[in-house]
């Protein structure tokens, strides 16, 4: 009997809170999620850590938190994980620095707090004089679910790169749903009682350096191991006839490659009229006394690349783009390439002929522009009497105005932004995930 009574320790109620969330019905489909890595808990840590791999867990953040509080806390860490936080976003960090921090957690707490507000199962910790820990806002709310990570990053930016690596502080832990707060602080400090109060940048520690020091083996095993756990979870959750995990469902959708769809844009609207004539054998069979005729190609004229440079599309990702767009020229062979760079007006106008296709991505100069208006490209190529035969468009999708008026055939290639749908020409979604 005394040993039934005796109090747990930090690592057993850890282990507790693994095994209830596992057995719950909205969280059982996560099970595989939580066995990739390893929880540990530390005296060295304020709150709660994770690298996207393994959790931390700090002793004295855990003794001071309830039942349902630390369960919300794991969940908020498997979070971080089943979304691949850390490797997706690393881009924007290295751009805007810890703020990042704070649009990660505002979309992982929206949807854990609507997750659990039939049954409280886990709610959201509040520190000894019953404030909220942790970030949480209703203007991020978008229809039944919430934004993703870069638009509430471009809100609590304002739209400017570049950020310094230490956001402005502002308190961010008012009561759920009262909006006080713009999540910009410093945080993770740990109060007397061993809570950390996160003053605005929530109450966990994201440990990117800790990410960026996993090999490209260890990463592209997470990658592996995630996929694989977030499909069986899917599948046990459907079999087991329990409520479905929405995000499991998210992630379950399927994902277009944008490779291909924009590599077959470009091949259809810009592949030349090749014939044959035999007015000129093919001089690869003549050595062999046999006549053939050869090809004459009537090559592409003009492909224009528009690349939005003023919202959160970084250096590296233009430049993985480009090294596509290269790659798929190099077998169309368009006469030029022309790169707009735009934000509100076009900032910068570079044209690649056939034969300087293979210095594109090195010889390019990204050029920044505020605003988010298309219509100054289109405005733009009509000035300069620019008629390209298609036109690919690198965008956020988040826009000023309207998607503008083409001439052209366009392919809209958008950032991690499924919600903004072009009026006119073609759209796949890119997400970060697939700049590495």
């Amino acid at each position: 009997m005394f040993a039934l009574n005796q109090q747990l320790s930090e690592e057993q109620r850890l282990s507790k809170a693994v095994v209830a969330i596992s057995r719950h019905d909205t969280y059982r489909g996560l099970t595989g999620v939580m066995q990739i890595g390893t929880k540990t808990i530390s005296d060295d840590i304020p709150t709660a850590c994770t690298n996207g791999r393994d959790e931390i867990y700090g002793r004295a953040f855990v003794a001071s938190l309830t039942d349902a509080e630390l369960r919300f806390v794991v969940l908020h860490e498997c979070y971080h994980k089943m979304y691949r936080h850390l490797t997706t976003w690393k881009h924007l960090w290295d751009d805007y620095g810890d703020v990042v921090n704070s649009a990660c957690d505002y979309n992982i707490n929206g949807k854990l707090v609507d997750e659990n507000k039939d049954d409280n199962f886990a709610t959201m910790p509040r520190d000894a004089d019953g404030n909220q820990i942790g970030l949480y806002d209703e203007k991020y709310r978008e229809g039944d679910g919430w934004m993703d990570t870069p638009t509430i990053l471009d809100d609590l930016t304002d739209g400017k790169k570049k950020k310094p690596p230490e956001p402005p502080t502002g308190e961010g832990d008012g009561p759920i749903g009262d909006g006080e707060g713009d999540g910009r602080g410093t945080g993770d400090e740990p109060t007397g009682d061993g809570r950390g109060r996160g003053e605005g940048n929530g109450w966990d520690e994201h440990d990117w350096e800790g990410a960026n020091s996993l090999s490209d083996e260890e990463v592209k095993d997470l990658e592996k191991e995630l996929k694989i756990a977030i499909r069986q979870g899917h599948m046990m959750a459907a079999k087991s006839g329990t409520t479905a995990n929405r995000s499991l469902n998210e992630l379950m959708k399927p994902q277009v490659d944008w490779r291909e769809v924009l590599r077959e844009f470009v091949r259809t609207v810009c592949k030349g009229g090749d014939h044959s004539t035999w007015k000129r054998p093919n001089r690869r069979y003549i050595g062999a006394d046999i006549y053939m005729p050869s090809t004459i190609s009537e090559k592409v004229d003009e492909l224009v690349v528009a690349i939005d440079t003023s919202g959160s599309i970084s250096d590296r990702a233009v430049a993985m783009f480009l090294s596509e767009v290269q790659s798929i020229c190099m077998t169309v062979k368009p006469d030029k390439v022309r790169i707009l760079y735009w934000g509100h007006r076009v900032v910068g106008d570079e044209v690649y002929a056939t034969t300087e296709l293979d210095t594109l991505v090195k010889s390019t100069k990204v050029r920044g522009g505020g605003g988010t208006d298309v219509n100054c490209v289109t405005a733009y190529m009509e000035e300069h009497k620019i008629s390209p035969q298609a036109t690919v468009v690198l965008t956020d999708g988040h826009l000023f105005g309207d998607w503008g008026k083409w001439d052209c055939p366009v392919l809209w290639c958008i950032l991690d932004n499924e919600n903004d749908v072009p009026d006119v020409g073609k759209r796949v979604v890119i997400k970060s995930s697939s700049f590495r």
